[in-house]
């Protein structure tokens, strides 16, 4: 149960101050007892509530909301349009794709944030954990006019993007993985995941999703199968608003940057973070597992291992590809 009247007691709870089940009830127009209904919804959201007789229903910290108007307010007046916000979806990658077979896209840019996802996917088919309010979750729709080669090492690019937004907010020690993988201090920060929808013969759609971790419940993170950490554990302050507009503006620079000159340009600026170069490391693809040291990325984006056995350098692309540092 997720309604009007769900988000407008998440708003009063989002101060991170006490709220009395009578006055929710009251400004709501709803007994104390369907009160306690909705903050169970917002509690299974992974929203951390806690209940004090005579006091009412508290947030264990305060949430600053997502606002599509104060996120524009960060963003060049031409691109404000771009900027949608919803509360709780299933997954944002999957709204973009349903808007963008429906027709109801053109051009590049347009990016949708969710407080929540019920059902938010990583990289093979992963559950991404995404409790409310505690990290940032966008998808945006770009569409390639050069078709699909045109898109090789791209979610490289969006890394890069991220961790130079992250760092002009004052954010250090970060590292990128290939392919798609924001790391802080040696642990998982952030993750990629681009879809293409929809390809015609001289251009194709692309949805690309970003999950951030920010500062995540301790009931949600017990779910994570990986290190990991949050931008709370940085000990930088960032409005999740002024965050969500710094990334954006990186991003949609880099991406008509990269679809004027494509990853090659771009190639320096990944080697600043790649966090894994001249590392020993291990590939797996599929069943098959490749040793070697790691020697940064080629202009399409593929990694290059220098084999343990000859000495040879390789590069591999996509697919089913887990990195690993061996020690």
């Amino acid at each position: 149960m997720f309604n009007e009247t769900t988000s407008n007691i998440l708003k009063s709870l989002a101060t991170g101050e006490f709220c009395s089940g009578q006055l929710l009830g009251e400004q709501n127009g709803i007994s104390r007892a369907a009160i306690g209904k909705h903050v169970k919804a917002l509690q299974q959201l992974g929203l951390d509530i806690y209940s004090v007789t005579g006091k009412g229903y508290r947030l264990s910290q305060p949430v600053e909301l997502l606002d599509s108007d104060i996120i524009a307010s960060f963003l060049p007046f031409e691109q404000r349009e771009n900027v949608a916000v919803q509360t709780v979806v299933g997954s944002t990658n999957a709204l973009i794709k349903e808007q963008i077979a429906q027709g109801q896209l053109s051009g590049s840019g347009y990016t949708l944030f969710a407080e929540a996802q019920t059902a938010g996917r990583g990289r093979r088919g992963r559950e991404w954990v995404s409790p409310l309010g505690s990290s940032l979750f966008f998808s945006s729709h770009w569409r390639f006019e050069q078709g699909i080669n045109a898109t090789m090492g791209l979610s490289l690019a969006v890394g890069i993007a991220i961790t130079e937004a992250l760092s002009e907010l004052g954010v250090q020690d970060l590292g990128l993985k290939w392919p798609n993988d924001i790391y802080y201090q040696g642990k998982k920060l952030a993750g990629i995941l681009i879809e293409l929808e929809a390809q015609a013969a001289d251009s194709c759609d692309l949805v690309i999703g970003v999950g951030i971790n920010v500062q995540l419940p301790v009931a949600a993170s017990q779910k994570i199968d990986q290190p990991f950490t949050d931008l709370s554990a940085t000990g930088i302050l960032i409005g999740r608003n002024e965050l969500a507009a710094t990334i954006l503006r990186h991003l949609w620079a880099i991406l008509e940057n990269f679809e004027s000159q494509g990853f090659s340009a771009l190639i320096t600026r990944w080697n600043t973070f790649d966090c894994f170069k001249d590392d020993r490391v291990e590939l797996k693809i599929g069943q098959r597992s490749i040793a070697g040291i790691a020697r940064g990325v080629d202009g399409q984006g593929g990694i290059v291992i220098e084999l343990d056995a000859s000495g040879n350098l390789q590069t591999f692309y996509g697919g089913e590809i887990s990195l690993r540092k061996v020690t």
